[in-house]
């Protein structure tokens, strides 16, 4: 059994269908300001598992929208609060190139061990218009060969998305430890 830190009630959806057994921690941690997702992980990694006995995950994502130069990036989570997708929207009206990607960091840690860290990115588009109610945050504006992530269920979107792909490698790497 695993505790996923995370007060998302989508990406533990999401993470449940991949690992299964997996307790939902809404425990917060602190997300410093940084350059990097990794960074964010693995700060909020250091503080987490001093919390709690027993493997723990945090998982921290961002969309980076080329057109924006990476924007939001590492702030995914504050411009998604303050401005949303009608705002990203409104930030991308006129601009032609719409090629943007989600990634993923993924930070485990056991008790008295060092965390590691998984990655996983899915490229895609910003489209011109919401569509789809599945899924959370910028999934209704996040294309992959013209179906955004909201119009996808959760088994499809597990297939291609960037957090699928950074717990798959986790889950991999848990397995091969196994032997």
């Amino acid at each position: 059994m695993i505790y996923f830190v995370t007060g998302n009630k989508g990406k533990h959806a999401e993470a449940r269908a991949i690992f299964g057994d997996l307790v939902q921690k809404d425990i917060g941690y602190t997300e410093i300001q940084a350059d990097t997702l990794e960074e964010v992980a693995a700060y909020g990694m250091k503080e987490v598992s001093s919390r709690l006995e027993g493997p723990v995950m945090i998982e921290d994502a961002g969309l980076f929208v080329d057109a924006l130069h990476g924007f939001p990036g590492v702030y995914s989570a504050y411009v998604q609060k303050t401005i949303g997708n009608s705002g990203i929207l409104r930030l991308m009206e006129r601009v032609e190139k719409r090629s943007a990607y989600f990634k993923s960091v993924v930070a485990y840690a056991e008790p008295g061990q060092e965390s590691v860290m998984f990655k996983g990115e899915v490229h895609g588009k910003i489209g011109f218009e919401e569509r789809g109610r599945k899924g959370f945050g910028y999934d209704p504006i996040f294309y992959v060969d013209d179906i955004s992530l909201g119009e996808m269920e959760i088994e499809e979107k597990n297939r291609i998305s960037h957090r699928a792909a950074s717990m798959n490698a986790l889950k991999e790497w848990l397995e091969a430890r196994k032997g």
